[in-house]
This record gives C-alpha cells, sequence and structure tokens, in this order.
C-alpha cells in the first residue's frame, strides 16, 4: 500500500504542474478559454480518479484491519489527508443536504476561506443566487444515483466574485452511512455569445486606495446635495448613490408614525433593468420586507457581505424573490436616524459581478444615512 501512496503522491505533484501550466495559459489567452477549459476538466476527471483511488486504498487498510492497529496505518490516513489537502484542484466534499464536509486548501482559497471556517456551511450560499436552485435540483440528482452533473456558475472569493464550471460526483465509502458529493471546480466552459451573469468587473476595485478615494467622493457629493437646497428630494439621493456606490438603492422614509403611517420611497436601478422589476423593487419598500423591516424597528444595521437568504427583500408578483431576479450578492441597509429616532431605512444592494460589501462600506453608508435623517423635515 505504501507503494500504491508514493505512485500516488508522484501522480498529484504532476498533475499539479499541469494544472499550473493551464492557469497560466488561461491568464495570457483569454480568448481560448474553451479548450483550456476542456483541458482542464480532462484534468479534473483525472483527480477525481486519483481521489477514487485513495479512497479505495483508505477502505482497504480500514477492512483488513484486524482488532489490533496495523503498524503504520496511522501514518498511511495521515497521507491520504495530506493527498487530499494538497491537491492542486479545488475540490469539496459534500454531505447529503449540501453542507460542506471537507474541503482542500486550493478549494479554501477558491471560496476564500480557511477550511476548518468554511466546514459545516451550506455551499449553496457561496453560489451566485441565480444558481442555487439549479445546483440544488443537480445535488439532488447526483445523490439519487443519476450520474455526475456539471454547470457554470459564479462563486464569491474574498469580497470578489469568480465565474467557475462545477464539476459534481457521487461517492459511496463504507465508513459513511449516506452517499457524498465530491464537487470539483475548473475554468467555466460557456463563450462569450453564451448567455450568463454579468461580466466581472475588473479587479481594481478591490483596492485599497481606490476604494477609500471612491468612498470619500460619495461622502463628499453626498454632502453637497444636502447642502445644496432646502427640500430634501429622494430620488436625487438614490440616483447618486446608485450611479457611484451600488447597483440598486431603495430610500424609504416614515413621514408619519403609526396609525397614519405615511411613507414615501425612491428606488434607482440600472438604466437596463426591465420597468416591472423596478416597479416590483419600489412596492416591496412599502410592504414590512425582513431587512428593512427590522433596521426600521430595531434601529441597526443589517450587512450582508455574501446573501444567503434570497427572499429576504421580498417578492415580485409571480412570488419570484427580488434578489435572485436582480442578481444579487451582496446588501447593506442602515437607519435614517434623525434628532428624533429612525425615520426610514436606506438600503444598497449590488451585483454578483461587484465586489462585496464591506465594514468600511456599511460605516461610510451609515454617516450618510444619518446625514440623510438629520436633513429630512419634522414628521407631519
Amino acid at each position: 500500500m505504501s507503494e500504491n501512496l508514493a505512485g500516488l503522491q508522484r501522480e498529484i505533484t504532476a498533475l499539479g504542474e499541469r494544472v499550473r501550466a493551464l492557469r497560466s495559459a488561461h491568464t495570457m489567452y483569454p480568448d481560448d478559454a474553451r479548450s483550456t477549459a476542456e483541458a482542464s476538466l480532462a484534468e479534473l476527471e483525472y483527480a477525481e480518479r486519483l481521489l477514487k483511488d485513495a479512497g479505495s486504498e483508505l477502505a482497504g487498510a480500514l477492512s483488513n484491519r484486524s482488532g489490533q492497529r496495523r503498524e503504520g496505518g496511522s501514518d498511511e490516513r495521515a497521507l491520504l489527508r495530506a493527498v487530499f489537502s494538497e491537491l492542486p484542484v479545488p475540490v469539496i466534499l459534500l454531505d447529503q443536504d449540501g453542507y460542506i464536509r471537507r474541503i482542500n486548501n486550493a478549494g479554501a482559497d477558491q471560496l476564500g476561506g480557511a477550511p476548518g471556517y468554511l466546514a459545516g456551511k451550506p455551499f449553496a450560499h457561496f453560489v451566485d443566487l441565480r444558481n442555487r436552485a439549479a445546483l440544488r435540483s443537480w445535488l439532488a440528482s447526483v445523490l439519487r444515483g443519476d450520474g455526475p452533473a456539471s454547470l457554470d456558475t459564479r462563486t464569491a472569493q474574498r469580497g470578489w466574485a469568480e465565474d467557475v464550471h462545477l464539476t459534481l460526483t457521487r461517492l459511496e465509502l463504507p465508513t459513511e452511512p449516506h452517499p457524498l458529493v465530491l464537487v470539483a471546480l475548473s475554468p467555466p466552459m460557456h463563450g462569450s455569445e453564451d448567455e450568463g451573469p454579468a461580466p466581472l468587473e475588473p479587479e481594481v476595485e478591490d483596492q485599497v486606495v481606490v476604494l477609500a478615494a471612491r468612498r470619500l467622493d460619495v461622502l463628499t457629493r453626498m454632502t453637497r446635495l444636502l447642502l445644496r437646497r432646502p427640500g430634501l428630494a429622494l430620488d436625487e439621493i438614490a440616483d447618486l448613490l446608485a450611479d457611484s456606490y451600488a447597483d440598486w438603492v431603495v430610500l424609504d422614509v416614515l413621514d408619519r408614525p403609526e396609525p397614519a403611517r405615511a411613507r414615501r420611497a425612491a428606488v434607482a436601478g440600472p438604466a437596463d433593468a426591465p420597468d416591472d422589476l423596478r416597479s416590483s423593487v419600489e412596492q416591496a419598500v412599502t410592504e414590512e420586507t425582513d431587512v428593512p423591516g427590522r433596521v426600521l424597528a430595531e434601529g441597526e444595521s443589517l450587512l450582508h457581505p455574501l446573501i444567503e437568504d434570497e427572499e429576504v427583500l421580498g417578492h415580485d408578483g409571480a412570488g419570484a424573490p427580488l434578489l435572485g431576479l436582480i442578481g444579487a450578492g451582496s446588501l447593506l441597509s442602515v437607519p435614517l436616524r434623525g434628532s428624533r429616532g429612525v425615520r426610514g431605512t436606506l438600503t444598497l444592494i449590488r451585483r454578483s459581478n461587484r465586489s462585496s460589501f464591506r465594514l468600511a462600506d456599511l460605516g461610510l453608508i451609515e454617516e450618510i444615512g444619518e446625514h440623510i435623517g438629520l436633513a429630512l423635515p419634522p414628521r407631519a
């Protein structure tokens, strides 16, 4: 068995060299992504066979053990764990409910976290909202034994996003009461002619200096807008933030409290957004949706760098979650705090092709929310 494991290590080293070469080729020749992706899938299939071989070796070691532990058995299991951890292809092991059971180092880098932190979390939460339903269906299909499945999607990575191709394979181990699913990640298969999510923005937006300058510019422009005129134009505030800091902005102001509650709402979104979608978002503002409703009731801000529940902003007329229709990746919501308490909410949404909102963004929007709250006229 030790000889087999040594051979397995040599194969993994060679695989790692080929994967690095493919990654370099994909970076230098992005227009040739299809051929690079096809070669990557071939390497993924080979990596899958290597993992199955490692699992078979481990199963054999476990089944052949007698009452006493075989000499060197723990070393061999440690070697198998190292094989999984150091495999250069991002690989994730899911349980029957779709939770991350194990993830190797390359997979953890792909999702932007440590293996210990990611273990136990639902894998679907790291996948683009518009593909989560399809992922759950394919996961169920693979677990039923209908064969491997694959799909193109987008995953979160250190506050950013990356297009990937997922390959799902069922695994049955003698030590597990239920089958597991092995997920391998590779470059996406779709070409530029295929319909998909909006293209990713350049990563220059992730640079600290650029972000700091953008935040200062937004705060300066907002201050000028609030001081320029005595009346508060909610539409102009929403448009300014949507133009410079978010994809969708929902501004909800409570002019009179209960029982004669009166509200004013302003919604700003992308110029190419359908009118019915814009109307659905504006209509959801007048309802006590989860996020703005909690912020209004508790007076505390909410930050979702990675959206886990796509229903927190309500649904359209057909019952579809609005965040899924928007293609949201992250959101934050802050109270409009005036001299006499909370007067409303300000909610910003970024789509999944942009960097996620962070604590620095939350601090800026909280400051802007307080400025807006102080500029609101007294309640009627």
